[in-house]
């Protein structure tokens, strides 16, 4: 396999993932539902068809594509490492201002556009990982394993049991309480400023809702599941997982397997979790074996994410696959102008100054305009690419990155094949 079609694949997935990440956002975030009070939401999908589109999210959507696009970066890392080591070079200095840059784009994108950006931490976790790039195989799996399934497990259980051993079960209790009313204020607060018909007003709450939640512990737990996933795209790049796939492709059948029993598993103990916390037959948040709801949850997400991506590799050498990842790939090699441009288009949908749907709308309806905006960002990729190197955001980063504006129009400066995995 030649290094542009091992590219593409990486491409694919990347695109396809960004497609899932649009529909969770627009479900969870853009749409307000993650801030609405319980009966709010719930007005909003109490039909039996939003029902099921609810339950059909949770468990084929919900951090399954986060988590396979934060695999996808680690494994991009291993790629970029790779090409360094084969020049002789360092990887460290280019990808430093790399990740210097995509930390400024995230930052503008958090407080300008939307509260929700990711690039920021991937920036940050960004330079963790650069510590692990000369460590072991066995290295590289066990800090995966530890932040994955370790960290939330003992994070859980400290959160759960330590406060009723020093000041006893009620007091804890209702410290738990007053946590999650300041939570839920914090949400309502942001609601609302997005809810308003002031730009300007919906910029302050957004800032806000960011400053508040930097203080957060949930914050440096959530970074460390994306180091734990960088780690295992690092350590996939490494045995070339996706770029030698007739090599792997036994490995991938065991993978779709064992994905599919686990992410089966796991988010079918989310679901039917939720159901019960929803329809209040038992108070499942209160128990305490739901200190391994997280540990659970995350197995499954990964089981499903690790799935979808083995059921790419093995599909990649049918002769129909091509004509179905040909519109996944140029979304792909454009993911950070398209993750941008969706959240431009879904703030203007959602927000009061906007077209005001935000807390209005079901589920379905947040799912079907996020696929037909995705819909639209493949045709236009296509167009794009077949004229110029990169997308602009994708233009920019490079430039800021090396100090000098990057030749853009294909023809001037060389092929597009390096720009794929950039």
């Amino acid at each position: 396999m030649d290094v542009s079609e091992r590219v593409t694949l990486v491409d694919v997935l990347r695109g396809f993932a960004l497609c899932g990440v649009f529909v969770s956002n627009s479900v969870s975030w853009f749409s307000g539902r993650v801030m609405m009070p319980r009966d709010q939401s719930q007005a909003l999908s109490a039909s039996a068809f939003e029902t099921a589109v609810t339950h059909l999210y949770n468990f084929f959507v919900n951090q399954k594509f986060v988590t396979l696009f934060a695999f996808l970066f680690g494994l991009g890392f291993s790629i970029q490492l790779a090409r360094a080591q084969a020049r002789g070079a360092s990887v460290v200095p280019v990808y430093s201002r790399r990740l210097l840059v995509l930390l400024g784009i995230g930052l503008t994108h958090q407080y300008a556009i939307w509260c929700g950006d990711v690039l920021n931490a991937y920036a940050l976790v960004g330079f963790v990982l650069l510590l692990f790039r000369a460590r072991s195989d066995r290295t590289l799996f066990y800090w995966a394993v530890t932040m994955l399934v370790v960290v939330p497990l003992v994070y859980a259980v400290v959160d759960r049991f330590v406060p009723i051993w020093l000041h006893g079960a009620e007091l804890a209790k209702d410290a738990a309480k007053a946590t999650r009313a300041l939570e839920t204020a914090s949400r309502a607060r942001l609601l609302e400023a997005l809810s308003g018909e002031s730009f300007w007003g919906s910029l302050v709450g957004t800032a806000r809702f960011n400053v508040e939640g930097m203080l957060r512990p949930q914050r440096l737990l959530w970074m460390g599941l994306i180091l734990g996933r960088f780690l295992l795209g690092l350590l996939a790049g490494r045995h070339l997982l996706l770029q030698d796939l007739e090599r792997h492709r036994a490995f991938h059948g065991k993978l779709l397997r064992w994905g599919l029993l686990v992410g089966i598993l796991g988010n079918g103990f989310f679901v039917v979790t939720s159901r019960l916390r929803a329809e209040g037959v038992v108070d499942v948040s209160g128990a305490d074996w739901m200190v391994l709801s997280s540990t659970l949850q995350e197995l499954g997400y990964l089981g499903l994410a690790a799935a979808y991506l083995a059921g790419f590799a093995l599909a990649s050498r049918e002769p129909w696959s091509q004509r179905v990842f040909g519109w996944f790939s140029p979304v792909g090699r454009m993911a950070l102008t398209n993750y941008l441009t969706q959240s431009v288009v879904s703030v203007w949908l959602y927000n009061g100054w906007g077209l005001g749907f935000i807390a209005k709308v079901p589920p379905s309806w947040s799912v079907g305009v996020a696929l037909g905006i995705f819909v639209v960002q493949t045709f236009i990729s296509r167009w794009w690419l077949a004229r110029f190197r990169f997308g602009p955001a994708e233009w920019l980063w490079r430039s800021l990155t090396y100090g000098k504006a990057q030749p853009m129009r294909l023809g001037a400066g060389g092929g597009a094949v390096g720009a794929a995995v950039s």
